[in-house]
């Protein structure tokens, strides 16, 4: 069993930064890599950036040169840090984590994130 949990989210002022972190926990094999999605009201869920076990990084245009995922191995966490925010990434933000044989990805239960003054 594999447990995702994400913390950090919260309300900023735009231009402001914050935070996420995400703890994975249990039997984790075949790690693939971790990332970060985000899901606003009346939207599906998007991919914001990802980071591959290799360390390669991938970031979705609307957040590159503003965010960065990074990763501690020894914990099995991964960070988010978002600055210059904007009211568009408002979301909910989902950490997931791509494991095992057979390949499964497991989600976080999310943490809000709201951009406004």
């Amino acid at each position: 069993q594999v447990k995702v949990v994400e913390s950090g989210g919260g309300l900023v002022q735009p231009g402001g930064s914050l935070r996420l972190s995400c703890a994975a926990s249990g039997s984790i094999s075949s790690f693939y890599g971790m990332g970060w999605h985000r899901q606003a009201p009346g939207k599906q869920r998007e991919l914001v950036a990802n980071i591959r076990s290799g360390g390669s990084t991938n970031y979705a245009d609307f957040v590159k040169d503003r965010f960065t995922i990074s990763r501690d191995n020894n914990k099995n966490t991964v960070y988010l840090q978002m600055n210059s925010l904007k009211p568009e990434d408002s979301a909910v933000y989902y950490c997931a984590i791509v494991a095992g044989t057979p390949v499964y990805t497991y989600w976080g239960q999310g943490t809000q994130v709201t951009v406004s003054s």
